[in-house]
């Protein structure tokens, strides 16, 4: 078998600028290593083009720039796909799969949706993905799969999509990995988007992985953090080293570039009512008699006091190791039933069995996007930081004045947490108090 022939860099040839030269006296003649400059009676250079092996020795030797570099258009282009690449040279097989990479254009969401309600995360990832294809300059497109899903289309048109691909089945109206694995891969095999984004939920993780098994592509799970580097290429940032750095990683070599991103990371995009799209109806050569599972019931969970939904609320008050003791959160959820909102922990609190686990806020935990989030006695480990670091306001109470939490945080009280809780409490009732009575007064009047 032969080695495949690397495509190498032109390197060109040297020619005069006209009227440059100031005959300093043959220093390019000189350092010249193939005899391929010979001198004129004015004492100007005459390059031999034939001989010229493009060294640039003489354009560096010449003291007033009269030399310089000359390329063929053919030599330019392929200079130009040298740049884009980092100037590595190719090879046949890199510069096939350069080839192959480049047909897959496009930005794809991925609208999870269950009896036709989407997630509220697929509408996040539709405002960061319409800020992805703006700097690609190509379409975004929402990939709808479902029975009854025609309307999402014009949702999705609604948070910023182009276009939608719609299939829509009877044999799709409940989540089951083996069709939707089916549909995905023949949606991305026939139309090659580069970049395919899913929420990091429990329908996103299982389908994300499935198909990038399939498609022979990598994925990044639970990013917090997308763009575009100046190669085109989809930079993907997520905590690494269980949660201690921050790693931006890529996926250069092989398309689609796939990842999921979890609820409540990104900001829900501004809606933009009566925006249309293009719809593209597809159909998947799939049926029920092929799919070995069957969705017999489905059993929805129940909320309740000890069920809530943190990744949902405005107001977070959550509890770290400085509660000391599983009986204290009760001043939290007293703190919390005031302004509405609903306890939360870090992770050592929920291994501690003070919570459970539905209510921890973190890496391992839920992303949460409040518009007031209340941390107290927690210390602000960057795997606590990540789940709840993008919330509008972050007020921290803990005794240490150089916990990492405060560099965070909005507003900072450096202080007992068993003094500065129920003074809290004590202030936001009086001020509702009030607020009530100013209420009642204006109302008698």
């Amino acid at each position: 078998m032969t080695e495949p022939q690397k495509l190498k860099r032109p390197r060109g040839k040297a020619r005069v600028i006209s009227g440059k030269c100031i005959a300093c006296g043959a220093r390019c003649q000189s350092v010249c290593p193939v005899n391929g400059v010979e001198m004129s009676e004015q004492g100007e250079p005459v390059i031999a083009a034939d001989k010229c092996i493009g060294c640039v020795k003489c354009v560096k030797a010449c003291p007033a720039g009269a030399l310089e570099m000359f390329y063929t258009p053919e030599e330019l282009t392929i200079i130009a796909s040298f740049e884009k690449h980092g100037g590595e040279e190719a090879d046949d097989e890199e510069l096939e799969r350069r080839r192959r990479i480049s047909a897959y254009k496009g930005v794809w969401v991925f609208i999870e949706q269950n009896d036709g309600e989407a997630a509220k995360v697929s509408w996040e990832l539709t405002g960061v993905g319409r800020e992805l294809a703006d700097k690609l300059g190509v379409p975004l497109s929402a990939v709808i799969i479902g029975s009854g899903i025609q309307p999402l289309a014009d949702l999705a048109f609604s948070y910023g999509a182009d276009q939608a691909y719609l299939i829509n089945d009877p044999v799709f109206r409940q989540y089951r990995t083996e069709p939707f694995l089916e549909a995905m891969c023949y949606l991305i095999g026939k139309h090659k988007p580069e970049v395919v984004l899913m929420g990091a939920t429990g329908m996103g993780r299982d389908l994300a992985g499935a198909v990038a098994t399939r498609v022979k592509t990598g994925l990044t799970a639970d990013c917090t953090g997308l763009g575009i580097d100046e190669k085109g290429n989809l930079m993907q940032t997520r905590p690494a080293f269980g949660g201690n750095i921050m790693a931006t990683i890529m996926c250069d070599r092989f398309r689609p570039q796939m990842a999921t991103v979890r609820p409540h990371v990104m900001p829900m995009p501004a809606q933009r009512a009566g925006t249309t799209g293009i719809i593209i109806e597809e159909s998947c050569p799939v049926t029920e008699a092929s799919i070995f599972t069957r969705v017999l019931e489905v059993i929805t969970e129940k909320g309740g006091k000890e069920k809530v939904d943190v990744a949902g609320a405005e107001f977070i008050v959550s509890g770290g190791r400085g509660l000391m003791a599983k009986e204290n959160f009760a001043m939290l959820e007293e703190l919390a039933d005031e302004l509405g909102g609903v306890v939360g922990g870090s992770r050592s609190a929920v291994d501690a069995g003070w919570l459970p686990q539905d209510r921890q806020v973190g890496q391992t935990g839920k992303t949460v996007r409040p518009k007031i989030y209340i941390a107290c006695g927690i210390s602000g480990a960057i795997q606590h930081l990540v789940g709840m670091q993008d919330s509008d306001v972050i007020i921290a109470i803990n005794r240490d004045a150089e916990a990492p939490i405060f560099e965070v945080a909005t507003f900072g009280i450096v202080g007992d947490l068993f003094e500065v809780i129920p003074a809290l409490t004590a202030g936001i009732r009086d001020v509702k108090g009030n607020a009530g009575e100013a209420c009642a007064l204006v109302s008698k009047q």
